[in-house]
């Protein structure tokens, strides 16, 4: 099964990479964890936001596998414990379907991806910028997956 993390925006600071590989790398192979960078459209004076968004959002939902499981980070979506989280990891390795994030920009996810999601995950009610989200994203799967397999790392 392949988690997949689509987010808008490229050329991050050395340490969202570092971040997000350490992250990655713990992940077992029957699970892998991958991003796909979507660039960010270029917002300058007097921009259509909207079809930002949407040439955005659109290039989030080619990003997914067929038959993936999409799940939008959205912060009016459901917020989930890391205890949920990984009951949910636990069910969708079950299914056997990949499972796809979307991640978006500084506008946030256009409606389409709204709509496409299967689920509307909120990571709390606190704004976080987006290089950051990929690493918490990051951080939370892995210790989901550890929830999975009874391994030290999550003591709560």
């Amino acid at each position: 099964m392949r988690l997949t993390v689509a987010s808008v925006g490229q050329r991050m600071p050395g340490w969202v990479q570092a971040g997000w590989e350490e992250y990655a790398r713990r992940m077992p192979p029957e699970l892998s964890l991958e991003l796909r960078e979507i660039t960010m459209v270029r917002r300058g004076r007097n921009a259509d936001i909207e079809r930002m968004r949407r040439d955005e959002g659109q290039a989030l939902l080619a990003a997914m596998a067929p038959g993936a499981r999409v799940v939008a980070l959205d912060g009016r979506g459901k917020a989930w414990s890391t205890e949920q989280l990984a009951q949910r990891l636990e069910q969708w390795m079950g299914d056997g379907r990949h499972v796809g994030f979307l991640v978006g920009g500084p506008d946030g996810l256009h409606d389409d991806c709204l709509a496409a999601a299967d689920d509307r995950w909120s990571l709390g009610p606190l704004t976080l910028p987006h290089p950051l989200v990929r690493v918490v994203l990051a951080e939370q799967l892995y210790r989901a997956w550890t929830i999975t397999r009874n391994h030290p790392y999550h003591r709560a």
